[in-house]
């Protein structure tokens, strides 16, 4: 029973985390890796600016919601307040659960992962405005693992998957990341 409630743990967790842009360097500190921009060197309109705007708050918020998720994950700490900086609900309550399940059952997260993020679409005359996310997550460098003895919690191994998410403009300004999806039925 425990070994089937940390693979439905894992696979929660791997679908709160959709995508993350961060890898480990040799010293063991972390680098966020942001997708570089694409200059266009033409006149740009107001809609043009307000459009680059949103796609990189977007972009900003996700790769947030990425290194806060890992961090929390791999702290085990459920309540970690960059979740809330970078994530809204239903998005935040579900990767909370994750971690505090995986917890409870003597699990945390270990390891790094990769993404490649890009902006499929904007809808800024949407209310609320959204911007919608496509990744290729590599998880494979990334695991559940008990945390008495770091020992890999079965069926809870990565891959490389398509991922989405929604990132939200919220009232007071901010883009938050309120819905992410790992597919994994479409390899990339």
């Amino acid at each position: 029973m425990r070994g089937r409630q940390l693979r439905r743990a894992a696979i929660c967790l791997l679908v709160g985390v959709a995508a993350m842009p961060v890898t480990a360097c040799a010293s063991g500190q972390e680098a966020v890796e942001r997708p570089t921009a694409v200059r266009d060197n033409g006149p740009r309109t107001d809609s043009d600016i307000e459009r680059r705007a949103a796609e990189k708050a977007a972009l900003d918020a996700y790769s947030g919601y990425l290194a806060a998720s890992r961090t929390a994950g791999l702290r085990s700490d459920p309540r970690s307040p960059e979740l809330s900086r970078f994530l809204g609900d239903p998005l935040l309550t579900r990767v909370r659960v994750s971690i505090r399940e995986a917890k409870e059952h003597g699990a945390m997260r270990t390891g790094t992962f990769k993404s490649d993020p890009t902006v499929t679409a904007v809808s800024l005359d949407a209310r609320p405005a959204t911007v919608e996310i496509q990744d290729c997550l590599d998880t494979t460098g990334y695991r559940l693992v008990y945390a008495k003895d770091k020992r890999s919690v079965p069926g809870s191994g990565g891959g490389r998957h398509l991922s989405t998410a929604t990132a939200t403009r919220y009232p007071d300004g901010r883009w938050l990341i309120n819905y992410g999806a790992t597919h994994r039925d479409q390899p990339c």
